[in-house]
């Protein structure tokens, strides 16, 4: 129990529940529950917000004026929306970002590759290194092309590369984790003989 609750909570930025919350409300209406649903599903598990967190926020942001309440179909269910006042929040929290993303990101190629593996691991990953910093110096690139518009056919191209790359090194993992439970499997097998 306080390993999942530690795997939870621990990592996760201060603000950043805010600004995930102000941002998925600029795009539609949401209840606490598909908010916390949505997190869960976009982390793949790795961060699920408590309702203790959740709730006590919606509340807040409604009572400051951010959000208004719209009506439900669904008994129980309220669902909240940006007022004017909290989409100006909103934008000034995206400027904020914007700010603070210029500022570091410098050090995300440096973060990168500063990346821990296994020590017999080291020595066979260490030329992925590079690759890796590249793909996202590049991609963080885009943002320093202000003069610069990107097209539907530039960003369908982006993705595609990306889609490819992600494919792939899932395949490769996939692989690895398939070729570990077989060994473990096996060595469970001549332990119990």
């Amino acid at each position: 129990m306080v390993e999942r609750w530690t795997k939870r909570a621990t990592g996760v930025p201060r603000g950043l529940l805010r600004f995930l919350v102000l941002n998925m409300l600029a795009k539609k209406p949401m209840s606490g529950v598909e908010i916390v649903d949505i997190i869960d599903k976009e982390t793949g598990g790795r961060w699920i917000p408590s309702s203790g967190s959740v709730y006590p926020l919606l509340a807040s942001l409604h009572n400051k004026g951010f959000t208004s309440e719209m009506p439900s179909e669904e008994p129980g269910i309220k669902r909240y929306t940006l007022t004017d006042k909290g989409k100006a929040l909103f934008e000034k929290h995206i400027a904020f970002g914007q700010k603070m993303l210029s500022k570091l990101e410098f050090l995300i190629p440096l973060l990168i590759g500063r990346f821990q593996f296994d020590p017999n691991d080291e020595k066979i990953l260490a030329n992925t290194r590079e690759p890796a910093q590249r793909v996202v110096s590049t991609f963080l690139g885009l943002r320093a092309e202000r003069n610069y518009r990107i097209t539907e056919q530039d960003s369908t191209e982006i993705e595609r590369i990306l889609a490819r790359c992600a494919d792939d090194l899932e395949k490769v993992v996939q692989g690895i984790r398939e070729k570990n439970h077989t060994k473990q499997k096996q060595q469970t097998q001549i332990s119990q003989v």
